[in-house]
């Protein structure tokens, strides 16, 4: 499923929303600029489980920080970009700036701990926005239950545009990162980062929620 768009207006500019989106997109095109050499950095600049459960959260702060704005393929960050957008303005709406930029990076950090005490000892760096979104996703899902969202559902060679609920469509993704822990167990995508990132978001929204309408 593809979310296109969601049917709850922002009443106020989303200024870190889009602040995000573009420094995520000037970090991928500088990863992308770098061809063979790109494996480089995300060893320098991401997160490795194996250090922050070694040395602590403290002295790895930077790193979880600047593996929050990298990816590792097109599908990665083009996917990221789109949640963030559909989903993100109507959380920063809810919380102001300042709420929503603190609650993004806190569901992020949450996210890359839960991936962390998964396999502590792993070498292989992490990186991508995908925990600090699902942090998002998860604050999206506990303030608009009831709103809709315009979907794109590949069906083989046909394509069906519908409109879900929130409250399914969110929780069908959740669902589905649940299943995909489980049952593949894949080291090249966190789904327990995506888990903990979510559940993150949805307790703590009502902390950082400032106005309700």
């Amino acid at each position: 499923m593809i979310p296109l768009k969601d049917n709850i207006p922002s009443r106020r500019f989303p200024l870190v929303t889009l602040t995000l989106i573009i420094i995520n997109t000037l970090v991928w095109l500088f990863e992308r600029s770098l061809g063979p050499s790109m494996e480089n950095l995300i060893f320098a600049f991401g997160v490795t489980p194996a250090d922050l459960f070694q040395y602590g959260l403290v002295s790895q702060l930077f790193f979880m920080t600047t593996a929050m704005f990298m990816h590792g393929g097109w599908m990665h960050f083009l996917g990221n970009m789109l949640y963030l957008w559909i989903f993100g303005d109507n959380v920063e709406d809810r919380m102001g700036k300042f709420r929503f930029l603190i609650f993004y990076l806190i569901t992020g950090y949450i996210a890359t701990l839960a991936h962390v005490l998964s396999d502590p000892t792993s070498t292989s760096p992490l990186i991508g926005a995908s925990g600090a979104i699902a942090g998002v996703l998860g604050g999206y899902f506990v303030l608009f239950p009831h709103a809709k969202v315009l979907t794109l559902i590949p069906i083989f060679i046909f394509i069906q545009i519908i409109h879900i609920p929130a409250l399914y469509f969110l929780g069908f993704w959740f669902l589905l990162q649940i299943f995909n822990q489980t049952f593949q167990g894949a080291q090249s995508v966190a789904f327990l980062a995506h888990i903990g990132g979510f559940a993150a978001g949805a307790l703590l929204v009502k902390f950082f929620q400032k106005y309700r309408y």
